[in-house]
């Protein structure tokens, strides 16, 4: 009985769907093409994964609480094209323009949570609005043009964050580490902390958070600055690791970083996340983009893959939950 209990408990968690579909994947694409778990494609995929993993970590926190931000993927795109004009212009050093970009983010950030929790306007329609300031902002500092060429080999600063190095032929970026030392902490903040408390209440139920002495507003202030300047903190890996500082970078990722969540098994309503879901959500898609290409289908139909999973763990975890609620 007890086993059988667990087995329940185990199937009810929602990570279970997740982790189901990402194990399906590995074997499906593995099974057409054995190059697929090759040392090359795995170092490959992880490379790709921190990034959006960065933002989606923090969106996840985001979203608990019950908000939004479609800012991420323009804030990706500005704070390299900053951060890189300040340095090539020699206006400041590599790692003072980093500090810049970074303040700049937490202000866009901050921005967001003032106008969502003092004026009252959707997050939605609030970061809609400044995906296009900030996004319009990075064309007009670099007239729409990538910055050019630069040579970060010699910056300590690019080494700690992007740095790579070979176990036997199997090659790691540095930015792994910091995607994996994020998602620890900020998985037991959200889980073993009075901090993530606060966060689940703020999203499930405002009003008897703020009776019970929950500073609302304050913590969503606070994780749409933590979405900000982790969005940056990505670009500005992307930037060192592709060497190029693109305004138009970025495009889209808000919405695919939002999937991860949900995919994840963070509720949308708000009051429900797991950064462990959201990690799972992360390769989930990552696997899915470099998968499809390996076995020859064309990359313009990722979009498809997506929204079919989407459609498909929304409907297992509506499911899962009606079972758990019934007690079945």
């Amino acid at each position: 009985m007890e086993k059988h209990s667990f087995v329940q408990r185990l199937i009810a968690r929602p990570e279970f769907g997740p982790l189901v579909l990402l194990l399906v994947e590995l074997a499906v694409f593995w099974s057409i093409n054995h190059e697929f778990l090759s040392v090359g494609n795995i170092s490959n995929t992880l490379s790709f994964t921190v990034e959006l993993g960065l933002i989606a970590l923090a969106m996840t926190l985001l979203m608990t609480s019950g908000e939004f931000d479609l800012s991420v993927g323009s804030v990706f795109g500005f704070a390299p094209v900053v951060m890189w004009t300040l340095f090539n212009t020699g206006a400041a050093s590599l790692e003072l323009a980093f500090l810049v970009a970074m303040l700049l983010a937490a202000v866009i950030g901050w921005a967001n949570g003032w106008f969502v929790t003092r004026i009252r306007i959707s997050s939605f329609l609030v970061t809609l609005g400044m995906l296009l300031v900030v996004r319009g902002t990075a064309l007009y500092i670099s007239d729409g043009f990538p910055q050019r060429t630069w040579n970060s080999g010699e910056q300590w600063l690019a080494d700690i964050l992007v740095g790579s190095f070979y176990i036997g032929s199997f090659r790691l970026y540095a930015s792994l580490f910091w995607f994996i030392g994020f998602a620890v902490v900020l998985g037991y903040l959200l889980t073993g902390t009075r901090v993530g408390n606060w966060i689940q209440a703020s999203g499930g139920n405002p009003g008897a958070a703020r009776a019970r002495g929950v500073n609302v507003d304050r913590v969503k202030v606070a994780l749409f600055m933590l979405s900000a300047m982790l969005a940056a903190l990505a670009g500005i890996i992307s930037s060192i690791r592709t060497s190029s500082a693109n305004p138009n970078s970025g495009s889209g990722y808000e919405l695919e970083v939002i999937a991860m969540v949900v995919i994840g098994g963070t509720a949308l309503t708000g009051g429900r996340g797991t950064i462990i879901g959201t990690v799972l959500g992360v390769f989930i898609l990552r696997v899915m983009r470099n998968g499809i290409v390996l076995i020859g289908v064309p990359g313009l139909a990722y979009n498809i893959f997506i929204g079919a999973i989407i459609l498909g763990m929304m409907t297992l975890h509506s499911w899962l939950e009606r079972r758990h609620q019934s007690g079945t």
